[in-house]
């Protein structure tokens, strides 16, 4: 279990601390929806969960097979709906820096694919991810 604290600190302002590390993270409620936009919002961090776990779990097979992903770059868009207010599309590009003929190329998107915070993701959310190999 990891403990997240909250601190709400007015005008739409939230302070997070990670309990194991003391990071701190600060969202504000975005522009569309009466904040400032002066950092992530909540749903933000949705989008950048699903790029930093897509990431991570395939950083993470490729190290058990002696291959090397650094360089590696993911953007993730972000689609809101509006009735009801939620995140609709999540748009994944993954940018590779191996070549596209690479021999665990189907194990690493396969992994980005299962990814713990891509299986967490409501079903009718849409979440297409592009694969870009540019070794």
């Amino acid at each position: 279990m990891v403990q997240i604290s909250i601190d709400y600190d007015g005008k739409l302002h939230c302070n997070a601390t990670h309990g194991p590390s003391g990071a701190p993270l600060a969202t504000d409620a975005p522009l569309d929806n009466q904040g400032k936009g002066e950092a992530f919002s909540p749903t933000d961090l949705v989008a950048t969960a699903l790029g930093t776990c897509i990431a991570t779990t395939m950083a993470i097979v490729a190290e058990r097979h002696g291959v090397e992903l650094k360089g590696m770059m993911v953007q993730v868009a972000k689609e809101m709906a509006s009735d009801p207010r939620r995140i609709s599309r999540l748009t994944t590009e993954v940018h590779i820096p191996l070549p596209a003929a690479h021999p665990q190329r189907e194990l690493l998107e396969k992994t980005a694919l299962g990814c713990p915070v891509h299986r967490s993701l409501a079903g009718e959310m849409e979440r297409p991810t592009k694969f870009f190999w540019e070794g």
